[in-house]
């Protein structure tokens, strides 16, 4: 595997990247030509876009995604369980939306946290189904946890809420600090406390909320659409 990588790096003109830290390891190996920082996957802003605002008697917390351990839901149903526990001002609700091998036991925890019904499974869906769904969010959470091979990349679903208007809150696993930028909130992997104090904050201060989804629209549109993206890797093209 290393050979076939040495032979790849000594043979590209450039290395598309999609994050920042992808840039750093090939420089780590000695790679010096171009290393553009062009995600390979991007957001479909005709279809991902800004939902109309409404008013809701309850503050719907989503996650949208594989259920497995290292997304890190876990920690999501913690986190609001603490909120819920904490006499918010608006009744909570948690969507999951997705599958995986982690769904019995996620359930169970939900269950066990005393959310019950405030707790909602939702199957995978396609995604002008996710647009519609996402739009119905008032923040959506990827809480995702760094394993010993494994950390977020990109975190698409980042990108798609982003786009619909929808405040985001992400973990500090890999790339989601980079992507969100200004468009959202962070906080340390796996703490419950962190991640309810930053839901706890927009669901207390709409003013923040309306800040952050309006700065998550312009990044999204500005710096990860599929047009945008296109149009940097045409360039890269022409480039080499």
């Amino acid at each position: 595997v290393r050979w076939v990588l040495d032979h790849t790096l000594r043979a590209a003109d450039a290395v598309f990247c999609p994050n920042q830290e992808a840039v750093e390891l090939l420089r780590q190996r000695g790679y010096t030509r171009p290393a553009p920082l062009v995600p390979a996957v991007g957001v479909d802003t005709e279809l991902f876009t800004p939902r109309p605002v409404r008013d809701r008697d309850s503050f719907v917390v989503g996650f949208v995604g594989r259920l497995v351990a290292e997304k890190g839901i876990d920690t999501l149903i913690d986190a609001v369980a603490r909120l819920a526990a904490d006499a918010p001002p608006r009744p909570l609700k948690l969507r999951i939306i997705g599958a995986g091998p982690e769904e019995s036991v996620l359930r169970r925890r939900a269950d066990a946290a005393g959310l019950g019904a405030q707790v909602d499974f939702v199957p995978p869906a396609p995604p002008a189904q996710i647009a519609g769904l996402m739009a119905e969010l008032d923040v959506l959470v990827l809480p995702s946890r760094t394993t010993r091979v494994w950390k977020e990349q990109l975190g698409r679903v980042l990108l798609e809420a982003m786009a619909t208007g929808v405040p985001v809150v992400g973990s500090d696993s890999g790339a989601i600090p980079e992507v969100i930028g200004d468009g959202g909130l962070i906080f340390p992997e796996g703490d419950v406390a962190g991640l309810a104090a930053a839901l706890g904050q927009l669901l207390s201060d709409a003013r923040l909320a309306r800040s952050l989804a309006e700065r998550g629209v312009a990044r999204a549109r500005e710096e990860y659409s599929q047009s945008v993206l296109a149009s940097r890797t045409l360039a890269v093209y022409r480039e080499a």
